[in-house]
């Protein structure tokens, strides 16, 4: 995804899925799988400042699709599922855990990250 106003933040986001799907391609006949997990909002101290912030959070929580941002174990099931035998055939995947935000991303949400990112750096 891209956001308004942060070229420098999505540009490293796209390297890292570049990166992933080069590596993959690299280290495959090694026997090395190479993959990426792309959280969405998780509770973490990077977003504390938005969920602190009564008005911030209620919008957050308003635009996911299961009405609740995640939490860092359900991101660490899906990099122990990548790193398991379960996940043998998989490989320069970018794994979105993120309840579906992007599956719905649309302009409004843009727009909304970019009034996130001027509050964030008031």
């Amino acid at each position: 995804m891209g956001f308004p106003g942060r070229p420098a933040y999505s540009a490293s986001k796209h390297g890292i899925i570049g990166m992933t799907k080069t590596a993959a391609l690299e280290y495959a006949q090694k026997g090395i799988r190479v993959n990426a997990v792309c959280p969405g909002w998780i509770s973490t101290p990077m977003i504390e400042p938005a969920l602190d912030d009564p008005e911030l959070n209620e919008q957050i929580i308003g635009r996911e699709p299961v009405g609740r941002i995640g939490n860092p174990e359900e991101v660490a099931e899906a990099a122990v599922w990548l790193c398991s035998d379960a996940s043998s055939f998989v490989t320069g995947h970018s794994l979105v855990v993120d309840d579906g935000l992007v599956a719905g991303w649309c302009g409004a949400l843009v727009q909304y990250s970019f009034q996130l990112h001027l509050t964030f750096h008031k």
